[in-house]
């Protein structure tokens, strides 16, 4: 009786492990097919990310050499080549003209415009209240864990928020205007991100 107890007992201890292997495989199958679902955000390599800094100081610095655009608070962020113009101007031909000028610059792959046309004219009192309002909306993307802030933009025009820039899924941008949105005195948002490519 003890020889079959002692059998039972090692058969039992055998069974539970293999049981429990079992289980760990099919959960680490599951992880991966979870994994396989979920599209990874596009990478870049650092040759890449330096090569966008430098095409978007070249756009900076020829739309401030513009005349007709110098002026203007326009915001330029560059993903692999793709430059996004986001901002306010005055009128249509401002807007024609920003992208005419980011387009001639050598290195741009192709330029994604995201400008308005500033509507009323704005009192000093309404400069002041938008860029409380800028800084505390960038302030709470930069805050929040799940948003590379330094990759959106944020202008104000009259409690209108604007976002640009390039982020990793479409989550993430429902949840950058969101974020603007749950901040005091924000009246509404534009939402003008793009999905990295």
């Amino acid at each position: 009786m003890k020889t079959l107890t002692k059998h039972l007992g090692g058969a039992s201890l055998l069974l539970a492990s293999v049981l429990g292997l079992a289980g760990c495989y099919s959960s680490s199958q599951e992880g991966k097919a979870v994994a396989a679902a979920t599209p990874a955000p596009p990478t870049t390599t650092i040759g890449v990310t330096i090569d966008d800094s430098v095409l978007t100081s070249k756009v900076k610095s020829a739309l401030l050499g513009d005349e007709l655009v110098k002026s203007m608070d326009i915001k330029v962020e560059t993903y692999k080549g793709e430059v996004m113009l986001s901002g306010y101007v005055n009128n249509a031909a401002q807007i024609e003209r920003s992208l005419s000028v980011a387009q001639a610059v050598t290195g741009v792959q192709s330029v994604n415009n995201k400008l308005s046309v500033k509507e009323g004219s704005e009192s000093v009192g309404n400069k002041i209240d938008d860029s409380v309002i800028t800084t505390r909306v960038k302030s709470a993307i930069m805050g929040d864990a799940s948003l590379k802030s330094g990759e959106v933009a944020v202008i104000t025009r009259k409690g209108e928020v604007q976002l640009s820039g390039f982020v990793d899924s479409e989550l993430q941008m429902a949840h950058a205007a969101a974020v603007a949105k749950g901040v005091d005195g924000v009246l509404g948002v534009e939402n003008h991100l793009a999905i990295k490519k």
